[in-house]
């Protein structure tokens, strides 16, 4: 269902995107649309991870410089059958993750000092293997490319009010065009919005399942939530379209789950795990019964 969704989100902000095209240049707008598309989601592609790290100033650490983090990730890379990722820490009090990169073999997990300092072993490989799970469902590539469509469809609307809006021809006039540069930027944000909402449900459960422990990634969830709105991350403030990107909203004031949030409320994501932490224990201790049981014949 996550993934229907996703791909039904995507294909919407696409439209969106080409519908700006076309209103701007017909045929030929949609062309060019599709070409400035190409580049710029090529560039994010390509740099998108290298830039993300360096904004938020990021350094590479090695077995040798860290090495029970760079153990931990190493050991749930392998329970989740991925390669490991390039290991960051970021200098930063306020505890939270991020992963970034354009596929698994290039990837890299990106840990706060906060969340180091401020949490368990158990709660931070929750942490971990909820990045880990967006490098193997593919969720970084999916962000970067919604964050570059929005980012175009913002750039498009102006271009359709200054040269469009003076066109007679334009079928939208002047009114039309000052319309669609405000609500086309905004759909597209709501729908991006919707997307990074979408995927951190299905993280969190892949996660849970990489680690074992829904109910250690449920108690990190509500930790780095708590901690988000004292401690503030001047980094994340400073790039606030990079805030999709970590585990929990880190920019200060914005626990709220509506249309503008680019997480869902913490509170949800718990509920969700609770419920998928008895699933398990309930799988699990079927799963011991009828190991326990006599073993029968196909015929009973």
């Amino acid at each position: 269902m996550n993934v229907m969704r996703t791909g039904l989100l995507l294909a919407a902000l696409t439209g969106l995107f080409l519908a700006i095209g076309y209103l701007l240049g017909g045929q030929t707008g949609i062309l060019v649309a599709l070409a400035f598309s190409v580049v710029t989601n090529l560039f994010a592609y390509w740099n998108g991870d290298k830039m993300v790290l360096a904004m938020h100033g990021a350094q590479e650490v090695t077995p040798s410089q860290a090495p029970e983090l760079y153990a931990l990730v190493e050991e749930l890379a392998k329970q989740g059958g991925l390669p490991t990722p390039r290991v960051y820490l970021i200098d930063n009090p306020q505890p939270n993750a991020f992963a970034t990169g354009r596929n698994p073999e290039h990837s890299a997990v990106a840990v706060t000092s906060g969340l180091l300092q401020h949490l368990g072993r158990d709660e931070v490989s929750g942490v971990i293997a909820h990045e880990l799970a967006h490098i193997k469902n593919r969720d970084t590539l999916i962000m970067t490319i919604t964050a570059t469509l929005a980012g175009a469809i913002s750039m498009l609307a102006n271009f359709a009010f200054f040269f469009g809006g003076r066109d007679r021809n334009n079928p939208l006039g002047p009114i039309g065009s000052i319309a669609m540069m405000i609500l086309a930027p905004l759909a597209a944000v709501l729908v991006q919005m919707a997307i990074s909402r979408t995927r951190e449900y299905s993280a969190d459960r892949t996660g849970a399942m990489i680690s074992g422990l829904p109910r250690s990634l449920a108690s990190a969830l509500r930790r780095i939530s708590i901690a988000a709105g004292r401690i503030p991350n001047d980094t994340a403030e400073a790039n606030p379209a990079t805030a999709h990107l970590f585990i929990v909203n880190p920019l200060t004031g914005s626990g709220v789950d509506n249309l503008f949030s680019t997480h869902p409320n913490p509170e949800n994501r718990i509920a969700a795990l609770e419920q998928f932490a008895l699933e398990m224990e309930r799988n699990s201790s079927l799963a011991r019964s009828f190991a326990d049981s006599p073993q029968r014949g196909p015929w009973g």
